[in-house]
């Protein structure tokens, strides 16, 4: 793994994803653009929380090994949520929403941007035949963020989140930023699915049999 040097405190910046543009030190929280290793900010520093998921943690999906790069965690006035960038071995990423022990596992599709326009709760739409109901709108605020990211996560940084549900088990996400919109499409998972490995102890928490080590 490839280190470089953050600009604001001299600390090692490793490079876990080489195609990701922007990074986070897990020292200052300095915001780096990976051109030219310039800093563009803060990050909040994160928050705990007793994910089993952490930089490092390794597994697979959808036929290709995975590694996480990345994460960035959102929270509202009800609670908060986990999403990791996931850096496959075909040189695809993914994202793995973490929440309350729910996970999905999540691909960013652009080709579906023109279709979006304002949601109201209970607004539907037909994606690759599934049929999504818009079940939640909120105004979120980025809490923190670590590793290898696509986008700088500056600590005052809020977007709306839409999340649709399905009767089949597949997850829509849409997330505007003033005028930008991102949309995400995929499913739910357990964990178990992903065979993960290098997971995180935390305290009190014991692996379950069917994760300890699935992904070796």
């Amino acid at each position: 793994m490839a280190n470089n040097t953050c600009p604001q405190c001299g600390a090692p910046v490793p490079m876990r994803s080489g195609g990701m543009p922007y990074a986070v030190c897990g020292y200052c929280q300095t915001v780096i653009a990976r051109d030219g290793m310039r800093d563009i900010g803060k990050a909040a520093l994160l928050p705990y929380d007793i994910s089993p998921i952490q930089l490092g943690t390794g597994g697979a999906v959808d036929g290709a090994r995975f590694t996480v790069v990345g994460r960035v965690r959102w929270g509202w006035a009800d609670g908060a949520w986990n999403e990791w960038l996931l850096q496959l071995s075909d040189g695809s990423t993914r994202w793995l929403g973490e929440a309350m022990g729910q996970f999905q596992i999540l691909a960013e599709r652009e080709d579906l941007l023109e279709r979006f326009g304002a949601f109201r709760v209970g607004d539907s739409m037909q994606v690759d035949g599934v049929t999504f109901i818009a079940s939640d709108i909120k105004q979120v605020e980025c809490l923190g963020a670590e590793g290898d990211l696509p986008f700088p996560t500056p600590n005052d940084w809020r977007i709306e989140s839409v999340d649709f549900r399905s009767t089949t088990g597949a997850a829509l996400s849409v997330q505007r930023d003033g005028g930008r919109l991102s949309a995400y499409v995929g499913r739910y998972v357990e964990l178990a699915e992903l065979r993960p490995s290098r997971l995180r102890a935390v305290e009190d928490w014991v692996i379950p049999d069917n994760l300890a080590e699935t992904g070796r």
